[in-house]
C-alpha cells in the first residue's frame, strides 16, 4: 500500500478498492442480518391467533408453544433451515466441487522447484534492468523522455519491484526448514492425492447414480424428484446400512465424509478466493489472511456443513430414509411329498414396497423434503455439482505445477509483503 518513502501508492491513495469493499461489506451484513431476523422470527410466529380474545399472557405463551409443537411450527422451522441449506448448496457447488478435483491433483503434481524459479526470476530481473537502462540512456544528452517512454519506464520499474519482492520470498523459502520438511513428505503427499481422487470418484459415481435414479423413476419436478426407494444402487448406499448394524461404524464413516467435504471446501476457497459475483473480495493465504476473510471462510464452511445433511441423503438415500430397518414377510414352504406346508417369517430390508405400518421413514428425510421446490432445487444443484467437478478436473489437469510463492504478487491484505512470512510456503 505504501512506497519506501512512506507515501501511499496511487491505487491506495485513491481508496477506490477499499470503498468498494466497504460498500459490499455493509450491504452484505445488513442484508444478512435482516434475512436471519425474518427467518428466525417467522419460525416462531403462530399462523393463527388464540380464539379467546380475553386470554391472559400465560395462555398466549402456552398457545405459542402448542403451535410450535404442531405441524405448522415444523414447517416454519423446515423452511428456515432449508433456505440456509440452499445457500450452502451454492457454496458447495462453487468451492467443494472444485476443491474435490483440485486438492488431489495439486498434491500429486506438487509445486515447482524453488531453485529453478529463482533462476528464472534472476533472468527476468536482468532483462527488465536492461530495458530500464535502454530507456534511461535516451535522456543522457538532456533530452526529456517522451510520454510513451515514461509510461514504459514506470511499468518496467513496477515490474522490477515485483521481481525483487519475488526474489526475497524465493530466497526465504529456499532456506526454510519447513520447505525441506515438506520435500521429505513428498511421497506421502502423492499417496494422499491418489487416495483423495479415489474418494472423489466414489462420491461422484454415487451422486450420479442417485440423481439418475431420481431422473428415471421419480414423478418429476412437481414432486421435487422424490422417490421412496432405490432402483439404482450405489456403493455408499449399500455400505452405510451394513455399517449401521455395528455401532458406531456408520457414524465414523459419516464423520469422515463431513471432514472430507470440509478439507476439499477449504482447498477450493484457497484456490478460488472469496468472491462477490465478479468482484474478488479476499484471498486466503497462509499467514497473511485478513480477519474479515477468516470470518467469511467460517461462515461458508458452516453453510457447507449444513448442506451435507442433504448431500448424505443424495449419496445414500436408503440409509437416510430407512436406516437398517427390517420387516417380516410370510413365506409359505411346501414339502416335497405335498402332504403339508408351513409358513415362516423371513426378514427383509425396508424399502418403498414395505407396508406403511412395518417401516418408518426417518424424521431427517421428512424434514429435508417438507417443501417440494427445495427438493427440486437440490436435485438440479446435484447436477451442477457434478458439472463443476468435471470442469475443475479438466482445468486442474491442464494447469501446470503451482509456484511456491503463488499469490504474493498482488496484495489484498493490510499486512505488508516486504517481510516474508514464515508460513508462506
Amino acid at each position: 500500500m505504501k512506497n519506501q518513502n512512506g507515501t501511499f501508492k496511487d491505487w491506495a491513495n485513491a481508496n477506490v478498492s477499499r470503498q468498494i469493499e466497504d460498500t459490499v461489506l455493509y450491504g452484505y451484513y445488513s442484508k444478512t442480518i435482516k434475512q436471519n431476523f425474518f427467518l428466525i422470527f417467522s419460525a416462531f410466529v403462530p399462523l393463527s391467533v388464540p380464539s379467546n380474545k380475553n386470554s391472559t399472557e400465560w395462555e398466549k405463551v402456552k398457545f405459542l408453544f402448542e403451535e410450535l409443537g404442531s405441524s405448522h411450527g415444523l414447517a416454519a422451522l423446515s423452511f428456515s433451515i432449508s433456505s440456509l441449506t440452499l445457500i450452502g448448496m451454492l457454496a458447495a457447488i462453487t468451492y467443494t466441487a472444485y476443491g474435490m478435483s483440485a486438492l488431489p491433483l495439486n498434491l500429486i503434481k506438487g509445486t515447482r522447484s524453488t531453485a529453478y524459479e529463482r533462476l528464472e526470476n534472476t533472468e527476468d530481473i536482468e532483462e527488465v534492468e536492461q530495458h530500464i537502462q535502454t530507456i534511461k540512456s535516451k535522456s543522457k544528452d538532456g533530452r526529456p523522455l517522451s510520454a510513451r517512454d515514461k509510461r514504459a519506464l514506470k511499468q518496467f520499474e513496477e515490474r522490477l519491484r515485483t521481481l525483487k519482492k519475488r526474489e526475497r520470498h524465493l530466497e526465504f523459502i529456499e532456506n526454510s526448514w519447513w520447505t525441506k520438511f515438506c520435500g521429505a513428505l513428498r511421497p506421502l503427499k502423492i499417496i494422499w492425492g491418489i487416495f483423495f481422487i479415489l474418494v472423489a470418484l466414489l462420491f461422484v459415481i454415487s451422486l450420479f447414480l442417485s440423481n439418475l435414479d431420481k431422473a428415471l423413476h421419480s414423478a418429476g419436478i412437481d414432486s421435487g424428484f422424490m422417490i421412496f426407494g432405490t432402483n439404482l444402487s450405489n456403493p455408499l448406499n449399500m455400505l452405510l446400512p451394513v455399517l449401521q448394524t455395528v455401532f458406531p461404524l456408520d457414524y465414523i464413516l459419516i464423520t469422515v465424509i463431513i471432514m472430507y467435504f470440509i478439507f476439499t471446501s477449504m482447498a477450493g476457497i484457497r484456490n478460488i478466493g472469496i468472491w462477490f459475483f465478479w468482484i474478488r473480495l479476499y484471498k486466503i493465504r497462509r499467514g497473511r489472511t485478513r480477519p474479515q476473510a477468516l470470518l467469511f471462510l467460517c461462515m461458508i464452511l458452516l453453510l457447507i456443513v449444513l448442506h451435507t445433511s442433504y448431500m448424505i441423503y443424495s449419496l445414500a438415500p436408503q440409509y437416510v430414509m430407512y436406516g437398517s430397518q427390517n420387516y417380516l414377510i410370510e413365506n409359505s414352504t411346501t414339502y416335497g411329498d405335498h402332504k403339508g406346508n408351513s409358513t415362516i417369517s423371513v426378514p427383509k430390508r425396508c424399502d418403498a414396497d414395505a407396508p406403511e405400518d412395518q417401516c418408518t421413514v426417518t424424521r431427517t428425510y421428512l424434514f429435508l423434503h417438507k417443501f417440494w421446490f427445495f427438493s427440486a432445487a437440490y436435485y438440479f444443484g446435484n447436477w451442477a455439482f457434478l458439472g463443476v467437478f468435471l470442469i475443475g478436473l479438466i482445468v486442474s489437469c491442464c494447469k501446470g505445477k503451482k509456484s511456491v510463492i503463488e499469490g504474493v504478487d498482488e496484495d489484498d491484505s493490510d499486512i505488508s509483503d516486504e517481510e516474508p512470512s514464515v508460513y508462506s510456503v
